[in-house]
């Protein structure tokens, strides 16, 4: 069965334009779902909408949506009154400018499509538009309308096609600063950099979402397989890491670990490394100290 279009319209470039056609690039189909029952009876639920004063059902002909201006005071909008309103991003989407795609943000990304051209008549405006911003290294940057609201989107070559995903807004993503700025700096020692840096550099790999799995979803398809064979269930139970008493340690039997040897013997635990801070705070005489006299040596 061929995958149904989201969005229909034109992809456009100065004066360059072609029909194009914009098609989810994910899916949620396969996941584990479960309904809503009723735990006496066994039978599914069905959700109803009622009327926060009379509390009586409302059918879905006599539902509109209501835009709140003051208490228990709201404009009312069809949903004819929404699909009227026609912008240019509504069936257009006009490439403004160019980024190099390594200066994207990651966290403004939010949701992808395939973008594929429409027919054969456009194919050739279609190829030039792609196969441009592939010789440039260069993402477009427009506007779409979906679900009644513009998003901004950037668009990328992705084989045959573009990819395109939709932008957040500015608004939409929160300041890493507030969450950051109290951790405090801390002093390493060289030696405890480089003992994390050969972990990384033994756990390299290349990115390859097939070896992804989710093993959450397949713990809940055995316990209802399970539950449906009228075993047992099966509860994997996780074990928790400890805490870490020497970093040192910790570093150097994870390297064993991955080598496949026997990790080292642990040693006694040290004081946790004291910041430059701490240091300098050490070297500070005491009240105590700076009131008593230096001993004189006494001459031979």
């Amino acid at each position: 069965m061929a995958p149904r279009a989201n969005w229909k319209g034109y992809l456009k470039l100065s004066l360059v334009s072609c029909e194009i056609a914009l098609y989810p690039a994910t899916s949620s189909s396969e996941r584990v779902r479960f309904n809503r029952l009723n735990r006496q009876t066994g039978n599914r639920l069905k959700q109803l909408l009622v009327d926060a004063q009379t509390e009586e059902a409302v059918d879905r002909a006599d539902q509109i949506k209501g835009y709140q201006v003051g208490k228990n005071a709201y404009v009312q909008v069809e949903d004819e009154e929404l699909d009227a309103i026609k912008i240019e991003s509504t069936h257009t989407i006009d490439v403004e400018s160019f980024v190099d795609i390594d200066e994207v943000d990651k966290r403004y990304l939010d949701t992808p499509y395939y973008i594929a051209p429409e027919g054969s008549v456009g194919l050739e405006a279609f190829t030039v538009i792609r196969d441009a911003m592939r010789d440039k290294s260069k993402a477009g940057l427009g506007r779409v309308v979906i679900s009644r609201r513009e998003r901004m989107v950037l668009l990328e070559p992705l084989g045959k096609g573009i990819l395109a995903t939709l932008l957040r807004y500015p608004y939409e993503v929160r300041d890493h600063d507030e969450y950051f700025e109290d951790i405090p700096e801390v002093d390493i020692a060289d030696e405890m950099r480089d003992l994390a840096a050969h972990i990384v550099e033994r756990k390299a790999a290349k990115f390859d979402p097939s070896k992804f799995e989710d093993r959450y979803e397949n713990a809940v398809v055995d316990l209802l397989k399970s539950k449906e064979a009228g075993r047992p269930a099966h509860v994997p139970e996780a074990p928790r890491p400890s805490n870490v008493i020497s970093l040192m340690d910790a570093l150097r039997q994870s390297i064993a670990a991955e080598k496949g040897g026997v990790p080292a013997k642990a040693s006694k635990p040290k004081a946790p490394s004291k910041t430059s801070a701490d240091r300098a705070k050490a070297k500070e005489p005491t009240k105590e100290a700076a009131k008593k006299p230096r001993k004189t040596r006494k001459a031979g």
